[in-house]
């Protein structure tokens, strides 16, 4: 369980730390790019990204999964299925929003659709936010075995 958890905890706060860096600096720098460079910018962008995230995100949705199924019961059980939830919202978000406008600025700059962006993806910041604290106190909770 303790290795379980330890990965559940790196991932997850990988995944913190990616969300904020992308919310409060590279979103933000969409803006700067320039029209002429800027579907080239997001193709790059999206693959890139899709790669720095693949593994930690994984890894956080592997180890959510088996946390919901193996946690104890009582306290660390309802974080665990929490914490699944606060992932579904993630997901239901990035399926939602962020990856329609993604697609939408594909074809170009469109200063409405990178406010959105921007605007939109402040939930994922804050679930994942909060899934980094429900991670720390798991650890807590369950500690070493």
């Amino acid at each position: 369980m303790t290795a379980l958890l330890l990965a559940h905890a790196a991932a997850t706060w990988a995944m913190v730390g990616l969300i904020w860096t992308i919310q409060v600096l590279h979103y933000p720098l969409f803006a700067a790019v320039g029209d002429g460079a800027f579907a080239g910018y997001e193709a790059a962008h999206t693959r890139r990204i899709t790669g720095l995230l693949a593994v930690p995100w994984g890894v956080e949705a592997a180890t959510t999964l088996a946390l919901a199924l193996l946690a104890p019961p009582g306290a660390a059980r309802a974080l665990a299925w929490g914490g699944a939830l606060l992932l579904a919202g993630i997901v239901a978000s990035t399926v939602v929003a962020q990856v329609p406008l993604h697609r939408a600025l594909s074809e170009g700059f469109d200063p409405s659709a990178h406010r959105r962006l921007v605007a939109t993806n402040w939930l994922r910041t804050l679930l994942w936010t909060a899934r980094g604290a429900v991670a720390l106190a798991l650890l807590v909770i369950v500690g070493p075995a």
